[in-house]
Formats: C-alpha cells, structure tokens, sequence
C-alpha cells in the first residue's frame, strides 16, 4: 500500500480537504446501505435479471418501478465505488494519513469494488437470502472501517475513563455488532420480497426472539457506561447520550413494526437508524480507547 505517490510534486491532498473526504465517504456508504435495503424491502431485487445491463440486449431497465430501483441502486452502488477509491487515493496523497490509514482505505476499496460481483451472484441464486445478509453486512463492515479513518482524520479523542469502562465500551461494540447480525436475521425471516418469492433464513419469531436479547445486552452495556459518565461528569456523556437516545428510538420502531404486521416503510427507517447507530457506537468506542493526550 506504500507507493511513491505521496511524494509526487503537485499531487498533495491537504489534510482539511482529507477530513471532508471522509466524511463524504461515511455519508456514501450510510446511502449505499439505505439504498440497498430499499430494493430488498420493496421486492426489487430481480428488477434487473442480468448484470451489468438490466436486462438481456438492453442495458437499461424497461419494467417498471421494480427494474427502476434495483438499477438506481447498481448507479448507487458505482458512485460508491469511485468515492472510496477516491478516500483511497487520497490516503496515500495526503502526508498526514499514517499507514494503517492508507491499508484501511485500500482495504475498503476492494471489499467495495467485491459488493459488484457479490450483487450479481446474489441475482444469478434469485436472492438466496444468505447471499442477500452477506452483501449488507459487508457494507455495514466497510462503513464501520470508514468510520475508523474519518475519527483519526478529525483527531477525534475523549476525556480520559477507566480501563473498565474501556472494557465495557468495548464489549458493547461487540454486541451492537451481534445487533446488527441477528437483525439482518431478523429482516431475511421476515416476509418482505414484494411480488418475488424468495426463500426465508430460519423463521420471524426465533429470530426476532434472539434480536431482541440481543438489544438488552447492547442496551444494559450502554446503560451502565451512561451511568457512570453521568455520575462523573464525564465529558464523554455529550457523545454518549444521543446513542442511548437512538437506541431508545430503534427500539420503539421495531415493538411499532412487529405489532404492525412489518410495514416496509418502518423497517426501512428501522435498518436506516442501525446503520447510524453501527457508527455512532464504532466512534464512541473507538473515542473512549485513545483519550486525548491533554486530558490525560
């Protein structure tokens, strides 16, 4: 990943203009997996049958609303591909970017560039729904890595905490992450396909049995480093606060959305909020690991 690039004359990216590239690059992969979720949720993931044209002879889509989405989200898609490149590239023309920065970046490129044939494979089995789980955790993966750069490129640090609410700040990173996975369960037991029939992972209730168990060790985790930030007047509590009230939020909609018989609009809102929230706990967590020099 080290090459001769940042050292070519004229070719500098200058750290301010790094920082916004980053957070251009989060905001992207926020909308790639929004995007995706709308062609699952709404049924349109054989809208276009062939890849990379929509259809055989005729590169674009000419069925209707279905076809229109799942070929917006393929353009989606590629704008995705051209703006991590570009955070790439910029990683290794910008001096300030160490070089776990750059192999990160680089990282995040080809898993990018690897969701295009992951898509098609993903066509070619009509929407096998483990196929359909891997494409989206791994855009939840590459915006967790995202987020990674875009804390270091900002300098982001927090008032120093103990090494045992690091421990449990830790933990808790990793059964959001668990979150995550036992939702994207969840959504592929779930009955949204719109008009194609595609088979399910496992069944809704012992999905959703397990979903939920695992919210309340993400939310007992988080709970009781508020707890602690509050009692202290830690000032960590600002960042921790609007989690806890996403949580709070994420919660509320998904009791609404089972109740309601999963209308798609609230569990597109639903997997909107947890890609927000995976960002929001990779930051916190990340934060509260490398406290600022100063304040130590």
């Amino acid at each position: 990943m080290e090459t001769s690039l940042p050292r070519v004359r004229g070719l500098v990216v200058s750290e301010r203009a790094f920082r916004r590239l980053t957070l251009g690059t989060v905001a992207m992969l926020v909308v790639i997996v929004v995007s995706g979720a709308t062609v699952r949720l709404t049924g349109s993931g054989l809208g276009c049958e062939h890849w990379p044209g929509c259809s055989a002879g005729d590169p674009l889509p000419t069925n209707g609303f279905h076809g229109d989405m799942e070929f917006s989200n393929r353009i989606v898609s590629g704008v995705a591909v051209v703006v991590v490149l570009a955070l790439w590239l910029g990683s290794l023309l910008a001096a300030s970017a160490p070089r776990w920065v750059r192999w990160t970046a680089g990282a995040m490129f080809l898993l990018t560039l690897g969701e295009a044939p992951l898509g098609a494979i993903t066509v070619h089995y009509h929407l096998n729904p483990w196929l359909v789980g891997t494409h989206f955790l791994l855009a939840i993966a590459v915006l967790g890595l995202g987020v990674l750069i875009a804390v270091d490129a900002w300098h982001l640090q927090s008032a120093p905490v103990p090494w045992g609410i690091q421990s449990i700040a830790l933990l808790g990173l990793v059964s959001c992450a668990v979150l995550v996975v036992t939702g994207t369960l969840a959504t592929g037991a779930g009955p949204h396909s719109g008009s194609v029939i595609v088979p399910r992972i496992w069944s809704l209730h012992p999905a959703v049995w397990l979903h939920v168990r695992a919210t309340a060790v993400f939310g007992v985790g988080l709970a009781l480093v508020v707890a602690w930030l509050v009692r202290h007047r830690n000032g960590n509590l600002r960042y921790a606060v609007p989690i806890l009230a996403v949580l709070l939020v994420q919660m509320a909609i998904g009791e609404i959305q089972y109740r309601s018989k999963l209308p798609w609009g609230l569990v597109l809102v639903h997997v909107t909020l947890a890609s927000l929230l995976w960002a929001s706990v990779v930051a916190f967590t990340v934060m509260l690991m490398r406290p600022s020099r100063m304040a130590r």
